[in-house]
């Protein structure tokens, strides 16, 4: 009954008051018009945009690297003969490669991941694109989409060989975010929407996902000076934080 109720709660938001009145931009009114799904080389949609930073590409860099990230390998022979043997052999190997995905027809400028466990048939990762070149407050911006990959298969749409991802991608964005926190990498912390509140969405390998439709966003430390004091943490817009607490509802809901 419990869920029940809950799902009630959820659909009378999501449906019956007004999705416009929950697009929220305004710590980066330039990402208002830009779409927050990426896309497969086929041009099927891909991963949804979940996470955003706010600095230039060596602010980034020094930031993933002291949050415990690593830069990804490019797609080769060699590195995807490695790959196979990581997996297949249950051998290390944090630099392996992602396959791409686009964004405004191009391919990720950066990726990032963080093994769990020896191999790398279970990873978390993130895909970055630059997106404005000066944000608010004159920096760069940039969008990724953090997963997980729970282990390697074939894709439900191609048949090809592929990791597939665990329907959480709310957990993989807050773990980036923490990660970076815990670094002492990130000025302040605010959110904007991106895909909205989604259920029952699918990748571009068919896989399923659930999420609550918000990118978190941080601004990075310049030159990788690492702060002592907290992050703050801009509030979003009241309709938001109430959407966001029911969904949260739902999501426990749905991972129990």
């Amino acid at each position: 009954m419990v869920l029940v109720g809950v799902l009630l709660a959820y659909l009378l938001l999501a449906y019956v008051v007004l999705p416009a009145s929950w697009k929220h931009h305004e710590h980066e009114p330039g990402l208002a018009a830009l779409p927050m799904v990426t896309r497969t080389a086929s041009g099927i949609p891909g991963d949804a945009l979940n996470v955003g930073l706010v600095g230039s590409k060596e602010d980034v860099l020094r930031a993933m690297h002291a949050a415990g990230w690593f830069p990804a390998d490019p797609i080769t022979l060699r590195t995807s003969i490695e790959i196979v043997g990581s997996v297949v052999l249950d051998r290390p190997y944090r630099d392996a490669p992602v396959s791409p995905l686009y964004y405004d027809d191009k391919k990720e400028q950066l990726a990032f991941e963080k093994p769990d466990g020896r191999s790398a048939d279970r990873r978390h990762h993130v895909r970055f694109w630059q997106v404005l070149d000066k944000g608010t407050d004159g920096r760069p911006v940039w969008l990724g989409s953090a997963t997980f990959d729970r282990g390697v298969g074939l894709s439900h749409d191609t048949g090809q060989v592929t990791h597939h991802i665990a329907p959480d991608i709310d957990a993989e964005r807050d773990l980036l975010m923490r990660d970076l926190r815990e670094a002492g990498m990130v000025q302040d912390f605010f959110q904007i929407s991106g895909t909205g509140p989604t259920l029952f969405g699918r990748n571009g390998e068919g896989d399923p996902y659930y999420t609550d439709g918000e990118i978190d966003v941080a601004t990075l430390v310049i030159d990788g000076v690492r702060q002592a004091e907290p992050p703050i943490t801009l509030p979003p817009p009241p309709l938001i934080a109430v959407k966001d607490a029911v969904w949260h509802g739902v999501s426990n809901a749905i991972s129990q």
